[in-house]
């Protein structure tokens, strides 16, 4: 496949993860009906108000690739991104409709989106850095976090764990895989920013006696990407 096929590839891909939503019923994170164990409170699962990043991500992302095709359709700087990103977003097409029906499918699927968008973030190149590598990496940082979200909702939904700590071990392990990936690609502070507003939604949907290791541990996610980012400039 030519790099410029591979351009439009993934802009129409894109295009329809972003109009997904408008033939589903949109997604703000899994309900209580959808388990065989049903709580009031998902402390894994961020504030309703966090969900409306995708809006950014869905521009951001069109307006990008669709650089990438105007301007950077042969640039070999562009092309190393663009397989995994396809990957992605071409299993994120149908994740509405999933999500909404199968939170196991849907759980499967958004890990397979999130290790492959890692994939093209840390393949991106260095040249035209907000409509390439930021947009990317700001679709990954979300991506992390809401797969970790995923697991942690599935897991105590079927009982394997019960709802606290499962958040708690895929809140730490989710922190964790971005602190590594942050390191990776320094350059990309939008990897953080989403992960960071990811946990703040989980602030804010756990500031309650009953679940404030959760939120205290989403906090001190924040603190460490932060730290990570400027302690990071500072060596460069």
């Amino acid at each position: 496949m030519t790099d410029r096929i591979w351009a439009w590839l993934v802009l129409i891909l894109a295009v329809a993860f972003a109009v997904s939503p408008l033939f589903s019923d949109g997604f703000n994170g899994f309900t209580k009906d959808q388990f065989p164990v049903v709580l009031d409170h998902w402390p894994a699962q961020p504030a309703g108000w966090a969900f409306s990043i995708w809006g950014i991500i869905y521009l951001w992302l069109i307006i990008g690739l669709g650089y990438g095709v105007w301007r950077r359709a042969d640039d070999p700087d562009w092309q190393p991104a663009r397989p995994a990103l396809a990957l992605s977003l071409a299993v994120g097409v149908p994740w509405i409709a999933v999500a909404n029906m199968a939170p196991i499918a849907a759980t499967v699927m958004i890990l397979i989106m999130a290790a492959a968008a890692i994939a093209a973030m840390l393949r991106a190149g260095h040249r035209d850095p907000l409509l390439q590598a930021q947009p990317i990496g700001l679709y990954a940082g979300w991506l992390t976090a809401a797969s970790g979200v995923a697991l942690a909702v599935t897991l105590s939904g079927h009982a394997v764990l019960s709802p606290q700590p499962a958040a708690l071990i895929l809140l730490a392990l989710v922190l964790a895989v971005a602190l590594i990936v942050q390191a990776r690609r320094p350059d990309v502070w939008s990897y953080p920013l989403a992960v960071g507003w990811a946990a703040l939604g989980i602030v804010a949907a756990n500031f309650r006696a009953d679940y404030w290791p959760v939120a205290a541990l989403a906090a001190l996610g924040i603190v460490a990407l932060a730290w990570r980012y400027f302690s990071g400039k500072d060596m460069t």
